[in-house]
Formats: structure tokens, sequence, C-alpha cells
């Protein structure tokens, strides 16, 4: 098995130091940057837009992993031409899907989709021979701090088992409420990509001893 990618969003950083908030992200070992954009209108809070993502740009080399929860996602994915590496979008507000993969894949970006706790997997199966992550909400999307939902990880292993059977390269991304506790369940079930937000940035311990915990965690699955 590849070994599992660890995401850290900085949903739960210090935004008042967030540059050294990512910086300390690429030093403890992080493989990407999750960034949330959120509208207030897909989902209740407003957090930030390309022009955050354009300034992190410039104190890191992590991989950007950008993740639209916003209504009318393909009005966006242009602002980030120049800053992300993979776009994901969620199906719940993009009745063309398959038009705004093309368009992000266009821009020379990696695709990918993402489902909530309550979209069946049907909703993407079109979509899986397309995009190059499938992102699995697992909390209710809006805010960090949330706990997972544990009977998500049954769609991880149902998305496993398509991508699997149709010899597809997708990534599996988990996205809430990730912690050293839950990581190899997470594995097992056949996630390859793991979000983690106030499980590496807290008040309990350091970025880098957060992120190596996790990554023990993970790999014991």
């Amino acid at each position: 098995m590849a070994t599992v990618k660890l995401a850290p969003s900085i949903l739960t950083a210090d935004f008042g130091r967030l540059a050294d908030e990512v910086r300390a992200a690429e030093a403890g070992g992080a493989d990407m940057l999750h960034l949330d954009v959120m509208d207030g209108r897909f989902v209740p809070n407003i957090t930030f837009g390309a022009l955050v993502v354009e300034a992190l740009r410039k104190v890191t080399s992590l991989p950007f992993d950008i993740h639209l929860m916003t209504v009318e996602p393909e009005r966006l994915i242009e602002q980030f031409a120049d800053t992300a590496d993979i776009i994901n979008v969620h199906i719940e507000v993009s009745p063309h899907i398959n038009r705004t993969i093309d368009a992000i894949h266009r821009l020379g970006k990696k695709a990918g989709v993402c489902i909530n706790p309550g979209t069946p997997v049907a909703a993407i199966e079109e979509s899986l021979p397309d995009v190059d992550q499938v992102m699995v909400m697992t909390i209710n999307p809006g805010w960090g701090g949330q706990q997972m939902i544990l009977r998500q990880l049954e769609k991880v292993a149902q998305i496993r088992r398509l991508l699997d059977a149709g010899g597809f390269r997708a990534d599996i991304e988990i996205d809430g409420g990730v912690k050293a506790h839950n990581a190899a369940a997470c594995v097992r079930a056949g996630a390859t990509v793991l979000v983690c937000g106030s499980s590496v940035y807290n008040a309990e311990k350091s970025v880098a001893e957060n992120l190596a915990e996790l990554r023990r965690a993970a790999s014991a699955g």
C-alpha cells in the first residue's frame, strides 16, 4: 500500500500568524495543504478566497489541495489557476460535473469530486474514470473540530471497490474528524489522503508532533 498522504487544513490554524502555521506544516512533514474556500451559501461560514491562497503560495512549496465549498464552483476555478494543484468541487452543486472536471483539467490541474454525508456514492460513480481524487466528507461541512461520522467509512470502502474494479487510480481523501485514534480505520477503508485540522493545529502539541503521531497511527492501518 502506498504511503498515506497527510493534508493539514488551515481552518483551525491561527489566522493571525497563518504564514508561520503553514511553514510549520511543511517543516513537520505534511504532504500537502488543504484549503477550505467557503462562500457562506453552500455552507454557513465564510473563510477566504483566491487572494489569501495566492499569499500563502509565496511561503510554501507544499501542493495546494483546494476545497471549493461554494455554489457555482465552476465560476471560481480560474481564480486558482496559478496557485492550486488539486481543485475539488462538490457534486451537490455541480449539475454538469464532467464539464467542470474538464475545465479544471484544461487549467493543468488535478480535479476532485466531493460528496457530503447525505449524498450516495451513486451520485459520483459516472465521474470516477475522470477524476484524480474523490473527497468523502465524514462530517457535515462548514466548520472544523467536528466528530467523524464513522459510518461514512463504509462509503469510502464502497468507492475503493469501485475504483479497484474499474482500474481507476484516483485518490480517496477523507475530510472531517480525522484523529490519531481513527486514522488506521480510515486507511483500512481505502483512504489515501487524510485531511487533518484540529488534530494538527491545537494547543496540546506542536504541529510537527501532531503530524508524526498521525503518521504513525495511519501506518498502522
